[in-house]
């Protein structure tokens, strides 16, 4: 690893410093003395002001520490992104913390939104945390202060920092953005999901397109189309090579209600044609998705030769939870045939099937294309993370 990030802000051309974290940060323990209350109350792990009245903690003057903004707190629970925890930054504003984790403030000139990013990244910060924690003898590590702030890592001058801080800081925002905009157009798609479809007991939905009046009809799922249970094939057929047979076993197979390739079988059993449903049998029940290819079905799944209608008809019981609460009580969440072909199933005429599933349809390409936007987004920040620090 050199001294210099492999993609630069214009006009910075000079190796990055060598510095000790004990002259970038010290250890501080303020005491609250009263003064910040529950309304102050930070979460670490997510960096927010908690709710008050979810606040638990009785000791808010005795067992919590004032953090302020800028501070960094050790987060000592390890995960598969943070083998031995993390740092996270405070930049919300002052409030308290539990006294379990250990706070450092900034003793230099400091870019917030640089520091932010820099102190999680793991492939620097790992190896300096191997050398400065104590197991604690649970689940959450400590830190060896003195260990810690000996330890050493390069930084740039205070104007690259801003350059990077600012750039990685829009990045964010914008992803943040998409985000939401995902989230609202997920529930706008739900909320359709349950008024463009009759509830229980009625035979009309709650909100229709113009012209379309009658009363929908309640029919079996096996009476309209065909069921097809999964059944797999033998292990020792299981291949990585695309040129076989695509098999979906169950959940691990499906993505925002697509067929996802990832296991391929010499051995065909049962199957589903392109365009057909998928729907999971075996925990977690109920996920549905379409399917681009001909592919084996696993004992996981079953597939159903339905039109769009029924594919969002099946996301709405997948929204309501309705095949979990159908195997509630057995020992393994599973639903049989019986369950899939004896659903009742309600059938508007053939014109007003095609206005909602288009509709539908519509909704999910711009979620689809939301997604994507923030997969690329979320590609680049990825991108820009690596080559702009050492």
């Amino acid at each position: 690893m050199g001294n210099k990030p492999r993609i630069r802000f214009k006009g910075f051309t000079e190796d990055w410093e060598q510095r000790k974290l004990g002259d970038l940060y010290k250890r501080v323990n303020d005491r609250n003395d009263g003064t910040l209350g529950r309304d102050k109350w930070i979460s670490v792990a997510k960096m927010y002001f908690q709710d008050p009245d979810k606040v638990q903690s009785n000791n808010l003057d005795t067992r919590t520490y004032v953090m302020k903004k800028g501070d960094i707190a050790f987060e000592g629970h390890p995960n598969n992104e943070f083998k031995f925890g993390r740092f996270v930054l405070n930049d919300i504003g002052t409030g308290i913390i539990s006294e379990l984790f250990p706070i450092y403030r900034p003793i230099t000139e400091y870019d917030l939104d640089f520091w932010k990013y820099a102190i999680q990244r793991e492939r620097v910060m790992a190896p300096i945390f191997a050398k400065s924690i104590t197991s604690s003898g649970n689940s959450s590590n400590k830190l060896d202060h003195n260990h810690f702030l000996n330890q050493e890592l390069l930084v740039p001058n205070i104007e690259e920092q801003k350059k990077i801080g600012t750039l990685l800081s829009i990045l964010s925002k914008n992803i943040t953005l998409h985000q939401c905009k995902l989230e609202k157009l997920k529930l706008t798609k739900k909320a359709l999901l349950q008024k463009l479809f009759p509830k229980n007991g009625k035979h009309i939905p709650e909100i229709r397109f113009k012209g379309f009046t009658d009363a929908w009809e309640q029919r079996k799922l096996s009476d309209i189309t065909e069921i097809v249970m999964g059944q797999s094939p033998s292990s020792k057929n299981y291949t990585d090579n695309p040129n076989d047979n695509i098999l979906v076993q169950g959940n691990a197979d499906l993505k925002d209600g697509k067929v996802v390739p990832r296991l391929w079988t010499k051995e065909i059993t049962k199957t589903i044609d392109k365009d057909g449903i998928i729907l999971t049998v075996r925990a977690p029940v109920g996920d549905v998705a379409k399917t681009d290819y001909k592919v084996v079905l696993g004992r996981g799944v079953a597939g159903i030769k339905g039109n769009n209608y029924i594919y969002q008809f099946l996301q709405k019981l997948q929204n309501n939870r309705y095949w979990v609460s159908l195997s509630s009580g057995s020992t393994f969440e599973s639903i049989n045939s019986n369950d899939i072909k004896d659903l009742i199933i309600d059938i508007p005429s053939i014109e007003e099937q095609t206005k909602i599933s288009m509709l539908l349809n519509n909704v999910n390409s711009i979620i689809t294309l939301h997604q994507r936007k923030l997969e690329r987004l979320q590609e680049v920040k990825k991108g820009l993370f690596q080559k702009m620090f050492v």
